[in-house]
């Protein structure tokens, strides 16, 4: 049975994981192990025990101990469960976003992209993209709309990140994800070698659209996605089988990048 430990403060070195602001200090803190993440509210935390992560300590408003954290408490199984009034926990950021209730916990070895990528039809792969609220909104529209990997260059933001795993309501623990080879820039023909034709959502002068009867018909696709600034790179494209633009009205050029996303997923989901 959990052990409910009242507290007044943050002081103690137990909750420093939880007043950090600097998610590198996360990652490192069970160094060599593969670091912890802080999971928020109650869904994203019921969502990533779905998944298999292991909970380290949980953190609840005091409110919330025999309410909707309950179910949350009886899960986690023996580790501690730190509690206090709101007025002591809202000194840590963001924590009126969290529901009351906070879980630190382990992250996992990732696999690899052969791992991830074997039977599946549909994945997106995120080139350089930085914005914790943009990858959090890729991956919710990629569990909703039926793709089944994400993969991530070595310049994107880490999916575990709180705000990333806040936006996505947790769905980065149901689709698999990971990075692609740190040392290959060349990640589009590893995409081909893993038997995907690979589709660069670009506006160039060759761009087909996102309805294309060819592209729609491919068994295995890799949709390619960049930042929203500078797009994906050119080498990226030139070795791309499809370069891919949206329809758009008004002279408006381009989306956000999280809601170009929907719109391909939907559309070039596997049928």
């Amino acid at each position: 049975m959990a052990e409910i430990i009242e507290i007044e403060n943050l002081d103690a070195p137990e909750l420093r994981m939880y007043s950090c602001t600097n998610e590198v200090q996360l990652l490192r803190f069970n160094e060599p192990d593969e670091g912890i993440f802080i999971a928020e509210s109650p869904k994203v935390i019921r969502r990533a025990l779905d998944a298999g992560y292991e909970p380290l300590s949980l953190l609840i408003e005091r409110k919330y101990i025999s309410g909707q954290a309950s179910d949350i408490i009886q899960r986690c199984g023996n580790v501690p469960v730190y509690t206090a009034d709101s007025d002591v926990l809202t000194t840590i950021a963001g924590f009126r976003l969290t529901q009351g209730v906070l879980c630190a916990m382990k992250r996992r070895r990732l696999p690899s992209a052969e791992e991830i990528c074997s039977g599946a039809s549909r994945i997106a792969v995120l080139e350089d993209i930085m914005n914790q609220t943009n990858v959090g909104a890729i991956f919710r529209s990629a569990a909703a709309l039926g793709f089944e990997a994400v993969l991530l260059t070595s310049g994107c933001s880490d999916p575990l990140y709180r705000r990333s795993v806040r936006v996505s309501m947790g769905t980065v623990f149901q689709v698999p994800w990971t990075y692609l080879d740190r040392s290959d820039t060349d990640y589009v023909s590893e995409l081909k070698k893993l038997g995907f034709a690979a589709s660069a959502m670009a506006l160039s002068d060759n761009s087909v659209g996102i309805d294309d009867p060819a592209l729609m018909a491919e068994e295995r696709l890799a949709v390619i996605l960049g930042t929203e600034g500078e797009g994906l790179r050119d080498s990226t494209i030139e070795k791309c089988d499809y370069t891919v633009k949206i329809p758009m009205s008004h002279g408006v050029d381009s989306l956000n990048v999280a809601a170009a996303s929907a719109v391909a997923f939907w559309q070039l989901r596997k049928k």
